[in-house]
């Protein structure tokens, strides 16, 4: 049995140094089987690792996990593998979710990584001695204290290990009965007995969720989006307490675009028109809407030409205030200080007129497309309208118009694409007008960025997509503006950081956009909702000798492998029959010092 322990040990050493190797070069994709019932991760780079809550790893960490194709326990009892098996093992493994080994493995595994550390055993054999990253272990609850992880880090002075920090994390819940929270001045005691420590500091940290706690009472749509705060704070009182103004206040934005509460949802919808114009121009095949109204998009664009014909060289606003007047009544139902986030513009010239009037009465298919620009062009041949366009537009159809104010303008064929890059080209310069208005008005940001986001330089697909940025950082700026009363001090460095990002990267409504704030922005929404994370740090001692006892409420399992399916560890609970308390899940982060030397 000696025999066969030291032999799995020297293979788990060198495995384990292979994929650390490898994993300097680039961090593997999938699991490897490391044994027949266990599974080997490198998470690092800028991937999140699953235990960072709990204690501070380096740029990379190993986690343990169950095999999941295989159900063979006991792997020490087995022989070494031959070498072809061995080379067969290093292959990655598919796996479908993590799952957790039992205590009993993980404890078996910490104890194998630890000697596989430690300097005083030579005697093994294993080689040179390589300092490896933190090992986590997923735990599957068994154990009366329900410990959910299991974890290990080298201690280190310059190259050489002098020892090794433990970790232990249990969970419990959820439950709303707050008689089972701990007592922060027992949290203390214990950690001073148990490391001996005379003084101890605490560090508060929470989260709030802002989006819900200001969501709109008639959005009845599930929205992807969140908006929450991170607090962090030195010296906590008591269990739970509410932040102090003092705290460092991390804004943290997830915003998914099209939301029908949203204020800016109608130009939501413009935005899929444009798109879908945008991919019919690229694949061929363009998918029209449905007409919402009786009266068609020719009727009104012919309303628009005999109104200019008739009053030739004055512009008009009556569309926009048409226009003004539907997003007030599309907004009734919401406050009316949303109404007053986005409007409309007032210098629609002509273009951007004929845009709205197509739009909103929804060309339905090709051939009504034609039918709406071939008495635009014929007009502007004949001289019988010369509309006023902005300076600088770059549509077709805008060098149309500044040709028909010398008297001749080019001959244009409303077949193949034309019709389509037509409206295309004037929907993007109309929709760019808006977002600029947008910025500048409203976050006084410079005229800077306009350059990349409103650049003509590149085709008509990048500059859709680059609109479609443009809509992201509009939907973030009005959110954090009608839900959380942003001003310019908050609204001008988030344009910022948004702009920043999306000139360096593709459209990702995923991304968490991160804000410092002053925890007085965000005062009422801690004072008055409960946290969705709660959590205090007990430490002593500095350095390598710095121990760390950590306690957490949260109302999401704390840890991804722990779910309902472990009965009697994550089962619902309530207080007196009541459902109404919020439920938080009980986590508790232990660690000891191990010295080699």
């Amino acid at each position: 049995r000696g025999t066969q322990r030291k032999n799995f040990m020297c293979f788990n050493v060198f495995f384990s140094f292979r994929i650390y190797e490898e994993g300097k070069e680039s961090i593997p994709e999938h699991p490897y089987l490391c044994e027949t019932d266990v599974e080997i991760c490198l998470i690092g780079g800028n991937c999140k690792s699953p235990i960072e809550r709990f204690w501070n790893g380096n740029n990379m960490i190993y986690i343990l996990q169950k095999a999941t194709h295989n159900e063979e326990s006991d792997p020490v009892e087995e022989s070494k593998p031959d070498d072809t098996s061995y080379a067969s093992e290093l292959l990655p493994k598919e796996s479908s979710g993590p799952v957790a080994l039992s205590v009993r493995r993980a404890k078996q595994l910490i104890s194998l990584y630890t000697m596989v550390q430690n300097p005083n055993m030579s005697h093994l054999k294993t080689g040179e001695l390589v300092v490896l990253p933190p090992l986590g272990i997923r735990c599957d609850g068994s154990d009366p204290e329900h410990t959910c992880w299991l974890g290990a880090e080298p201690l280190k002075a310059g190259k050489k290990i002098t020892g090794i920090n433990l970790y232990m994390v249990t969970c419990d819940g959820p439950t709303a009965d707050k008689s089972c929270f701990a007592n922060l001045e027992e949290l203390i005691t214990a950690h001073k007995t148990m490391h001996h420590s005379s003084i101890v500091m605490t560090k508060g940290s929470a989260q709030y969720e802002l989006l819900r706690a200001a969501a709109l009472e008639d959005t009845t749509v599930e929205s992807k989006s969140n908006i929450y705060v991170d607090m962090t704070w030195n010296t906590v009182n008591k269990i739970l307490e509410t932040p102090p103004l003092t705290s460092a206040a991390t804004l943290n934005i997830t915003l998914e675009a099209g939301d029908p509460g949203s204020p800016v949802y109608q130009l939501y919808r413009e935005l899929q028109f444009l798109l879908a114009l945008a991919e019919g121009l690229k694949t061929g095949v363009t998918q029209w809407p449905e007409p919402l109204e009786s009266e068609s998009a020719v009727e009104q664009v012919q309303e628009l030409l005999t109104d200019l014909k008739n009053k030739l060289d004055r512009f008009y606003i009556s569309e926009n205030e048409n226009r003004t007047e539907k997003i007030k009544c599309d907004a009734a139902a919401v406050d009316s200080s949303i109404k007053s986030v986005f409007s409309e513009r007032g210098d629609l010239d002509f273009a951007e007129q004929l845009w709205c009037k197509m739009r909103s009465k929804c060309v339905s298919s090709y051939q009504e497309l034609i039918e709406c620009f071939t008495p635009v062009i014929k007009s502007l041949e004949r001289g019988e309208i010369q509309p006023w366009i902005h300076q600088g537009s770059s549509s077709l159809l805008s060098k149309l118009i500044q040709q028909s104010y010398h008297g001749k303008i080019e001959v244009v064929s409303l077949s193949g694409i034309t019709p389509i890059q037509m409206l295309l080209e004037i929907g993007l310069d109309k929709m760019k007008k808006d977002y600029v208005s947008f910025f500048i008005v409203k976050s006084a940001s410079s005229l800077l960025f306009q350059d990349y986001f409103i650049s003509t330089s590149v085709d008509l697909q990048e500059q859709v997509h680059r609109v479609q940025k443009l809509h992201h950082m509009l939907e973030i700026m009005v959110s954090c503006t009608v839900l959380l009363q942003f001003k310019h001090e908050n609204l001008f460095p988030l344009t910022q950081i948004c702009m920043k990002y999306y000139k360096e990267n593709p459209l990702n409504e995923k991304h968490v956009f991160q804000l410092p704030i002053r925890p007085a922005v965000v005062k009422k929404f801690c004072q008055n909702d409960d946290p969705e994370i709660w959590k205090v740090d007990i430490s002593s001692g500095h350095g390598q000798k710095e121990v760390r006892t950590t306690w957490q409420v949260s109302t999401n399992p704390p840890v991804e492998h722990m779910t309902s399916n472990n009965t009697g560890l994550f089962s619902d609970s309530t207080v007196n029959g009541s459902s109404e308390e919020r439920m938080y899940y009980i986590a508790m982060a232990k660690c000891s010092q191990v010295h080699f030397t």
